[in-house]
């Protein structure tokens, strides 16, 4: 496994695969390096999300029967639920601060954007609408939470201060937009879209919603995109080359390289380490 392109690799990767039977978490240096399985249990677990000090990573879990967010150290020990599940809990993202999760979950019978403490107190349903909100995203500020939603009909990304206030959508278009997250500098946005034709592709935008354009070439697509810590580069899955796969680029674009190479489905990768 190898990574030949995407600007200066740092830091690790944290990715789910299935490579091993059923859906776990794994870590990889940024140029391919150090594959390690840090869950090996016989439930799936999915979407790891790194704390900005790369110390802990926050997943969801069905190892006991109900759709959980777990944390764990960056090792992969001391893996712990921090939510009962009920509804189904999923995609969580870190605070800049460690303080706090966000993620998302059924549990009202609609997909929204909940916020806890990183132990799992003070659960809140911010987004608190009647669509569905999903695949939340800090602002590195911490004030904002960016996120998509069908309240409009459409899959869009939609904008939200941390306590569920001012919520606004930024995108507009007869296509569906998803899986955003901030740059770390916070003046960008990444999405997937596949309004330019039937492929999902990785798109940027400007924090306000202007400059919105596509990343991936006509023939490639991706999705689940996260900034490196420093932004230069991106992380993405993409089946282009047959089967579900992590690569790396640069932010621009330019010089995609295929991170993970197996006949399993890499997906989701976040990364871990600071600047």
């Amino acid at each position: 496994m190898s990574c030949g392109g995407g600007g200066s690799q740092s830091g690790r990767i944290v990715l789910q695969s299935d490579r091993d039977g059923n859906s776990e978490i794994y870590s990889a240096e940024a140029d391919g390096s150090g594959y390690e399985n840090l869950t090996n249990n016989n439930g799936g677990d999915y979407s790891p999300s790194c704390s900005h000090d790369g110390s802990r990573i926050a997943f969801a879990s069905d190892r006991d029967g109900k759709l959980r967010i777990y944390v764990m150290d960056s090792d992969g020990t001391n893996q712990v639920p921090i939510t009962a599940g009920d509804g189904g809990d999923f995609t969580p993202a870190w605070s800049p601060d460690g303080s706090r999760l966000a993620f998302a979950s059924v549990r009202t019978g609609k997909y929204q954007i909940w916020v806890m403490n990183a132990d799992g107190s003070s659960q809140t349903n911010i987004s608190n609408s009647s669509a569905s909100d999903r695949v939340p995203s800090w602002s590195p500020d911490g004030n904002q939470i960016v996120f998509a939603s069908d309240r409009d009909g459409n899959p869009e990304i939609y904008v939200m201060n941390a306590d569920g206030s001012g919520q606004t959508r930024l995108t507009n278009n007869p296509a569906s937009d998803w899986d955003p997250a901030f740059s770390p500098n916070g003046s960008e946005i990444v999405f997937v879209s596949d309004r330019d034709g039937s492929t999902p592709g990785i798109f940027v935008m400007n924090s306000d919603s202007s400059g919105q354009r596509n990343l991936s070439t006509a023939d490639a697509n991706g999705w689940s995109p996260a900034f490196s810590p420093d932004g230069s580069n991106m992380a993405f899955a993409s089946d282009r080359d047959g089967n579900a796969e992590v690569y790396i680029m640069n932010a621009d674009g330019s010089s995609p390289a295929r991170l993970t190479n197996d006949a399993s489905n890499d997906l989701t990768p976040d990364w871990c380490g600071k600047p």
